[in-house]
């Protein structure tokens, strides 16, 4: 692989990524930020039980006006969302016009809410200047009764029944769907669809791109932009211009088909059809539904005769022959910019855009050979980048109703979120999942950040600010977890995502500090709220809730404990170490410009050093359990202790709290050398939680710029060194947390030995579950009982590099255990990359495991080259789980494959180096681990 030139990168996209930052152009005003999914959430539900499925469903989508958002399919929109384009389908056969994805409800799934469609995000470059995705559409009817009927008589044990299961596929009977965006220029987009009959007989499409605006008019609201109604209408036969108060006017033309019907144009409102809705008449004639019931239904009187309205389609009446393609044209402009000849050099600009995609990628991903690397990690940011929505969510709009509309009910005001009033979300915001999670998840967003910042670094820092921002974070200090349930507790990862990001975006050596001070003053009300909220009795022990491990417990951790008990959490003290870890790094980082972060260092300096004796030794050996070498989660009911001896990553998450300080960064901050070397003198006791080492000078390059100072460092971290050795003897035992495709969330070992604990005369128990969730806690719709899941491995890998860099080649461990092969932690690290890695790269049979069984992706040209980048995965066989295009935090595997192929270095990154960084590490890339460690203070 080659590094990353420590200069400007000189392709046009980052030159756009440049003039975007700097407001010079607004190349990211357009993009992919239209949901995949407005129906069946919290912020669309104005009900008095709160059953956000149930109160707007998808048979309602197509009639009912959204409050807060707009979707649609393989679409786009402005960033405040008033001007959207989605394409609509039709097939002759299904039941409803195609302008969204089909899904099943929370209640509905055997396993929770989960999609119904084959779709995939193919390419894009960060600033949208070229975008493709992919969508397989049947020709047969869309099977929405099956997949409802059959998924509702299947039980948790049971797999989930998929659209390929429904045979609709068989015979290759589809439409591939290609959408394609390219820019001409910030406020000029291109955009190709084309449409291939996969299947073996001549078959009719209705394809209907639409155009309409968000409605905000509706409701009274004041601060939407809309005090005129915005209006579409027809100039010619082929052409529709739009008007908007804040966004200007824009024209959509459409190029009319070779050798097809002329196409035509038809208007409607973006207002919802009370009568099919409701049942009640309101009199409004043209509504949001009209497409639906002028096509399928034959209502001539569905559209607007005057051809205007707030929401435009072209309809295109295709008959394709067998395994052939057409390819429809349509150019969206601003008014100023709108051409004569709309569709004069439009394929020789997308040639030019992909081109400019390639140039872009070629220094963001491995320069390997392996084309089956690049393509993962090329679509891997595709999902990533296609996963930007816009999210609207004012919460004292939402409890207090509009003034146009009937008031919500009163139960409202005590109830979900209430305590949110200050919440004013209005932002595009990097969403989980598109579809299942079309809401932002705290803790998701921080690990999006990581392969973010390789390609968009300016998003990733704003994204991460966001979050901290007053109109976010809670006035006491919290930060909001999702829409659900705002005040949930998620891992404190914010604050290693800022440290990390800002490693990884240092231009030309020079970091971006002002960043880090602006994030780490909000972190510290966050740190605070924290230890004053979660740690109970006062003894650095945390008990965080459920941590968004959903039902990695016995108890469902978020609500009240059987017996009145109170658990003491080894992953909850775990990430308070690690937040206090990340915040010792970032303070140091910062008293190299300024002397008075010296004292918030030795701050969080000390309350390490405190949590990690609580986690070691409190009440005898703390958290840890001698004879088993793991540590355990307690539960305290009155005067009595018991260990739950649960072997999950909740017992592996303390080895995340590890910070290697360097001694010449430390002699630097005299202020700060000064207090700790006093807190080392006088508290022996808690001093044993720090070890120092010396660097041998052999075979090591002379360090010019540090010299004979750059001699030692010290090791913060939770487990001594023979505790660590103990619990990665587990981590990397098959029988136990190490699969073929990275580390389960629980020990195999409880597939024979199923925890069991009872409390008030019912059985608490964990089994291992590699696969789907076999309980109903969270709903069932997803599993920390055994498969395997990203951030977690990709915090694994990231603190044996760390403990790699002070341990050196003195410590190796068999990998895996009992096979007699040592390896140092760093090549452990890379053992569990490749692992992690080949879940989405073909063996020699074809298959990728994500993919399971089907066929399909293992030999069908139109299917094998299509990675889906799942939530999770199957413990045993790596089989893709849960939310299918959670590309968020599975993104991740891009920064894994490029890692992969950097010799010795892989994701480490020197924690306290000043603004002179290496080549290397100002690309994110981290500085070269030393070698010939010796410990000169055993922990």
């Amino acid at each position: 692989m080659k590094l990353m030139s420590t200069e400007p990168h000189t392709d046009a996209e980052s030159r756009r990524l440049r003039e975007s930052g700097s407001r010079a152009q607004n190349w990211q005003r357009w993009g992919p930020y239209l949901a995949e999914r407005q129906w069946g959430t919290v912020r669309e539900d104005y009900s008095a039980d709160g059953e956000a499925w149930g109160y707007f469903t998808h048979e309602q989508s197509r009639s009912r006006a959204y409050r807060w958002g707009e979707d649609g399919l393989l679409g786009v929109t402005d960033r405040e969302c008033r001007l959207c384009f989605a394409l609509a389908l039709w097939n002759g056969r299904d039941p409803i016009l195609k302008e969204r994805l089909f899904g099943l409800t929370g209640p509905e799934g055997n396993h929770g809410e989960d999609v119904k469609e084959c779709y995939y995000y193919l390419d894009s470059t960060p600033t949208h200047s070229y975008m493709k995705a992919l969508y397989k559409y049947p020709q047969g009817a869309f099977p929405y009764a099956q997949l409802t009927e059959e998924n509702r008589r299947r039980t948790k044990a049971d797999p989930e029944f998929e659209l390929a299961d429904t045979g609709i596929f068989d015979e290759s009977r589809y439409f591939d769907v290609f959408a394609e965006y390219a820019k001409a220029s910030p406020d000029d987009l291109l955009i190709r669809l084309t449409i291939a009959n996969r299947g073996p007989e001549t078959a009719a499409i209705h394809l209907l791109p639409t155009l309409w605006f968000r409605n905000s008019w509706s409701w009274g609201c004041t601060h939407e932009g809309c005090e005129v109604k915005p209006r579409l209408e027809a100039a010619g036969p082929a052409a529709v211009v739009t008007r908007h108060v804040s966004l200007g006017e824009f024209r959509l033309d459409v190029e009319q088909p070779a050798g097809a019907e002329p196409v035509e144009l038809v208007f409607t409102e973006n207002e919802t059809d009370a009568q099919q809705a409701f049942a009640v008449d309101d009199s409004k004639r043209y509504v949001k539904d009209a497409f639906h019931r002028y096509l399928i239904q034959g209502e001539a009187a569905a559209i607007n005769p005057q051809r205007h309205g707030t929401k435009a389609a072209a309809i295109y009446r295709l008959n394709i022959p067998a395994g052939e393609q057409v390819v429809v044209r349509l150019r969206l402009a601003a008014a100023s910019e709108a051409k004569e000849q709309p569709f004069t050099g439009f394929d020789e600009l997308f040639a030019i855009r992909i081109r400019e995609a390639d140039q872009f990628y070629a220094s963001r991903i491995p320069d390997s050979s392996n084309a089956e690397e690049a393509n993962v990690a090329r679509q891997a940011y595709a999902g990533l980048l296609w996963s930007k929505q816009f999210y609207h969510y004012v919460v004292k709009d939402w409890l207090t109703g509009d003034p146009d509309q009937p008031a919500p009910p009163a139960v409202r005001q005590f109830g979900r979120n209430h305590d949110w009033p200050h919440l004013f979300n209005r932002d595009v915001i990097s969403m989980p999942d598109a579809w299942e999670y079309p809401w932002y998840a705290a803790w998701d967003l921080a690990f999006h950040m990581i392969p973010m910042a390789t390609v968009d670094p300016e998003f990733a820092k704003s994204q991460l600010e966001l979050f901290l921002r007053e109109w976010y974070l809670h006035p006491n200090g919290q930060m909001p977890a999702y829409e659900w349930a705002l005040s949930d507790v998620n891992p404190p990862v914010h604050a290693w995502a800022c440290w990390r990001v800002y490693k990884m975006t240092a231009p030309r050596g020079e970091r971006d500090v002002a960043f880090l001070k602006r994030v780490f003053t909000k972190l510290l009300l966050n740190f605070t709220w924290w230890v004053n909220r979660k740690d109970v009795a006062g003894n650095h022990l945390f008990a965080g809730g459920f941590l968004g491990l959903d039902n990695i417990g016995v108890f469902d951790r978020s609500k009240p404990l059987p017996g009145g008990g109170r658990l003491e959490q080894a992953d909850g003290t775990a990430w308070m170490a690690f937040y206090a870890s990340t915040m010792l790094a970032m303070a140091l980082e910062l008293a190299q410009f300024d002397n008075t972060y010296e004292d918030i260092a030795s701050k969080f300096f000390e309350h390490f050093v405190h949590i990690a004796d609580a986690m070691n030794t409190l009440g005898g050996m703390g958290l840890w359990h001698e004879v088993d070498g793991f540590f355990y989660d307690q539960l305290k009911v009155d005067d009595s202790v018991t260990s739950l001896g649960i072997r999950s990553i909740v017992g592996i998450i303390p080895l995340f709290a590890v910070e290697v300080l360097e001694q010449a960064d430390i002699d630097r901050l005299p202020g700060f050398r000064k207090r700790m070397e006093w807190f080392l003198k006088h508290r022996p006791d808690l001093g044993r939680h720090i070890a120092y080492c010396e660097k041998s000078h052999i075979g090591v390059e002379h360090d010019d710029e540090h010299g004979d100072d750059f001699a030692g460092h010290r090791l913060l971290a939770i487990p001594s060194c023979e505790r660590l050795q103990r619990v990665l003897t587990y981590l990397f035992d098959e029988t136990e947390f190490l699969a073929p495709h990275g580390i389960r969330a629980l020990s195999q070992f409880h597939r024979e030995h199923p925890f069991v604990l009872w409390a008030e005369g019912q059985e608490h128990r964990v089994d291992y579950t590699p696969g789907e969730s076999t309980t109903g806690i969270f709903g069932g719709n997803s599993n920390w009982r055994g498969p395997i899941w990203f951030p977690i491995n990709f915090l694994i890998i990231e603190a044996l590099e760390r403990y790699y860099h002070f341990y050196g080649d003195s410590v190796s461990i068999p990998c895996p255990t009992g096979s007699g092969r040592m390896l140092n932690l760093f090549e452990a690290s890379q053992e569990l990359r490749r692992r992690l890695s080949s879940l989405f790269l073909p063996d020699a049979a074809g298959r990728r495991p994500c993919h399971g069984l089907e066929e399909r992706y293992a030999n069908d040209p139109h299917w094998r080259d299509l990675p889906l980048f799942y939530e999770y995965f199957h413990g045993d066989d790596g089989r893709g789980l849960g939310a299918s295009h959670q590309t968020g935090w599975t993104a991740l595997v891009a920064t894994m494959l490029r890692d992969f192929h950097t010799p010795r270095t892989a994701g480490y990154a020197q924690r306290n180096r000043p603004t002179q960084a290496s080549a290397h590490e100002q690309n994110g890339h981290p500085a070269q681990p030393q070698h010939g460690h010796k410990q000169t203070q055993p922990q």
